[in-house]
């Protein structure tokens, strides 16, 4: 009986100290994995920190889009779009001027005209027909010859023809700069709240182009007896309004060397509303001087180099001003006559 006892006690006490050891173990293994733990986390928070500090910024804004001119894609006929064919428009060619030799120049004043394209006599500028070599408007045939690459466009701050200016400067001229404004995003939150960037891009608008300039010469050759008027260059001019819609000033646009000119306004027809056959071509109607305008600045008695409007204030008074300039001229010319 008491050897029983005795292995009872002894199964006892086997089976106390099987226990405490394996809760030992337990306890061991789940305190080296929770320090591993740490220890891995600690090493990827600092990797995260190392990474965001060393991590480039990244640029978010858009850049502004550039402004584009917007002329029109104009289709081509593909039958004949007239009752008889017509050819000579493809090879006209200007004539060359009549040389002027400088010691037979005896006369020579330089005018600056202005040309309203309201006027009845210059409503060929405002001809807004489409052909087959693009939109028949001045000022159209003007930009499409410059985007092509055709004819080059000269700063409008010197009329002396010294600075070229691209197609994307004449662009910013006439549409601004793109804007950007901030209106509700209804797609993401129909509540309104939730704002989104809008970008406005201005139109060209061609009937804002209401006058031209033009720089000429005017020279009598003694040797022929003939009073020469020689265009050198055209600017379009564009009107400029206040926020409200009122008229504010007119600025030029850009001017072109009107002998550069020549060769490709010869291919485009001006408008005759009085005979739609017989039309002249834009160049053939400068050198025949079938437009209206009035003189705003000469070298006649301007030793200040003035704008007539600079000395003259009074808008009739201006008028009358140019109209005295182009008698002196007149009589210039009738004096070298004896009758």
């Amino acid at each position: 009986m008491k050897n029983r006892i005795i292995k009872l006690c002894l199964l006892v006490t086997a089976l106390a100290v099987f226990a405490g050891n394996a809760d030992a173990q337990s306890t061991k293994k789940r305190s080296s994995k929770k320090r591993t733990t740490a220890k891995k986390s600690t090493s990827k928070n600092a990797s995260d920190a190392t990474a965001t500090l060393t991590a480039p910024a990244k640029d978010t804004t858009k850049p502004a889009p550039e402004p584009e001119l917007n002329l029109g894609v104009i289709k081509k006929s593909l039958r004949n779009d007239d009752a008889i064919d017509r050819n000579l428009v493809k090879e006209r060619t200007p004539l060359p001027y009549e040389h002027i030799r400088e010691d037979d120049a005896v006369y020579r004043q330089r005018l600056w005209r202005e040309i309203d394209v309201h006027e009845k006599m210059n409503l060929p500028f405002m001809y807004k027909a489409d052909g087959d070599n693009g939109n028949q408007r001045f000022v159209i045939i003007l930009l499409n010859a410059i985007k092509s690459g055709e004819i080059t466009a000269f700063d409008p701050s010197d009329d002396r023809f010294t600075t070229p200016l691209p197609f994307a400067g004449i662009v910013k001229k006439l549409v601004g700069e793109p804007t950007v404004i901030q209106v509700p995003d209804w797609v993401k939150d129909p509540t309104g709240q939730t704002m989104k960037d809008s970008t406005i891009i201005n139109e060209f608008d061609p009937n804002a182009v209401e006058k031209f300039w033009v720089k000429e010469d005017v020279i009598f050759d003694k040797e022929s007896s003939r009073l020469h008027t020689r265009i050198l260059g055209i600017a379009p001019m564009m009107s400029i309004k206040n926020p409200d819609g009122s008229f504010r000033a007119v600025s030029p646009l850009f001017w072109v060397y009107y002998p550069d000119l020549r060769p490709m306004l010869a291919k485009f027809e001006a408008y005759n509303g009085k005979n739609y056959g017989a039309r002249m071509s834009w160049e053939e109607l400068f050198e025949s001087r079938m437009f209206a305008s009035r003189i705003i600045k000469s070298t006649i008695e301007n030793p200040n180099d003035q704008f007539i409007e600079g000395y003259i204030k009074d808008p009739i008074l201006r008028l009358l001003e140019g109209d005295n300039i182009k008698e002196k001229i007149f009589n210039y010319e009738q004096d070298l006559w004896s009758y």
